[in-house]
């Protein structure tokens, strides 16, 4: 074994009673290990809550979004389009939607909401949130939101009427009766009281469509993509189309996701800075622990540098326990969290029952590596004091 790393875990091991140096070890590495894993969990749980946030409203509002510019009608079969879906048909998945406001009345009770007509192959999102129910939208068939359901005491099979809400001033108003076939739970309250969905055919006929249709969708089979693809499109089609990810139409949201991620990291970096300041007053105490010994070993005729390497490899040591322990804590608790579920938020607030904590090896890698550096970096001060220590005054305060 290299001498200095061997001199340095001998000091660390040290079993001799009522020896600094051990103790002082641990609480290096222990310090540093909270750190460590306050920053990882808090990276997981960003990670996390956007991820869900993310799958969520993509679900609803697909990846990519074709309307118009002022949100008119606009033919069911564009040519450009077309040609830009068969071109990457092994990625994209476009679907066309007509979406309107109504009023969905049960007996006396009566709520505004928003309904899209989807075709089949745009409805396939809808069977995981489905609850009970079918996702069979045909002969009239309509899934609305637990919250709605709830709201106006509906279930499967009850009969509800839609009425245009464009209609309803003019002398022929526009309504048609529809069975429940199906109920969704999202977690977001806004979708899951104010959705309603149907087929095609239905959605026209209410909202006097003539064949046209209100947009078109694209589900991407890597999200990843939606920007290069929103970004291509938006050049092969012209005015007045417009193209837009779901992640442009929420903006609002994923800046404010963005905005606190800095902060966040920031706040709980000093966490893990404190520990690395425990690095640097820990070896300042092994120095002085150790001054005896160390003014041995210069007399005996150790190099200085060597000296010096002791107490880097001591930072080292330190820093990549405490990077290691750290990251297998936040790895442990993020696996407790994911599979049962240990802590609990409302869902009406944040869109999901549980913080779910998303594991991003890179992450993990980068924090311990940079850890283990600024180890080194805080063994620097303890090493240089340990070099300029003179054989004969150490032994003579000895």
């Amino acid at each position: 074994m290299n001498f200095p790393f061997y001199l340095s875990t001998r000091y660390l091991r040290s079993t001799q009673k009522g020896s600094f140096t051990r103790i002082a070890g641990v609480l290096s590495v222990a310090g540093l290990a909270v750190g460590i894993s306050a920053l990882l969990i808090t990276l997981f749980i960003l990670n996390g809550f956007e991820r869900v946030i993310s799958e969520k409203i993509a679900d609803f509002d697909g990846h990519i979004r074709v309307r118009h510019y002022l949100n008119n009608p606009i033919r069911s079969d564009i040519e450009e389009l077309d040609q830009f879906v068969s071109a990457y048909n092994e990625e994209v998945v476009k679907s066309k939607f007509i979406q309107g406001s109504a009023l969905l009345r049960k007996g006396k009770s009566a709520e505004g909401v928003i309904v899209e007509g989807i075709e089949e192959s745009g409805a396939e999102f809808l069977t995981k949130l489905l609850i009970s129910g079918t996702v069979d939208v045909k002969d009239r068939g309509i899934i609305i939101g637990e919250r709605l359901a709830n709201q106006l005491n509906i279930g499967i099979g009850d009969k509800t009427v839609l009425f245009d809400l464009t209609s309803l001033r003019g002398s022929k108003k526009r309504l048609k009766q529809f069975t429940v076939t199906g109920i969704f739970h999202s977690g977001m309250s806004e979708y899951d009281q104010s959705l309603v969905y149907t087929n095609l055919i239905q959605a026209d006929g209410l909202f006097n469509m003539k064949g046209k249709v209100s947009g078109h969708v694209l589900r991407l089979y890597d999200p990843a993509l939606a920007n290069d693809f929103s970004q291509l499109l938006g050049e092969e089609l012209a005015y007045p189309y417009m193209v837009m990810t779901w992640k442009e139409k929420n903006r609002s949201l994923f800046k404010w996701m963005d905005v606190q991620r800095w902060p966040i990291l920031f706040i709980f970096s000093l966490i893990a800075l404190v520990g690395i300041v425990n690095i640097i007053s820990a070896l300042a105490m092994i120095v002085l622990d150790k001054t005896r010994q160390i003014g041995i070993l210069k007399s005996l005729g150790l190099p200085e540098r060597k000296l010096k390497q002791v107490f880097l490899a001591k930072g080292f040591i330190i820093g990549v326990a405490g990077a290691v322990s750290g990251s297998a804590l936040a790895l442990s608790l993020a696996w407790l969290q994911n599979n049962f579920k240990l802590i609990t938020v409302p869902e009406d607030v944040y869109f999901m029952d549980f913080i779910p904590l998303d594991v991003n090896l890179a992450h993990v890698a980068i924090v311990t590596i940079v850890s283990a550096i600024f180890a080194i970096f805080a063994a620097i001060w303890p090493t240089i004091r340990a070099g300029n220590i003179q054989p004969a005054k150490a032994l003579n305060y000895e």
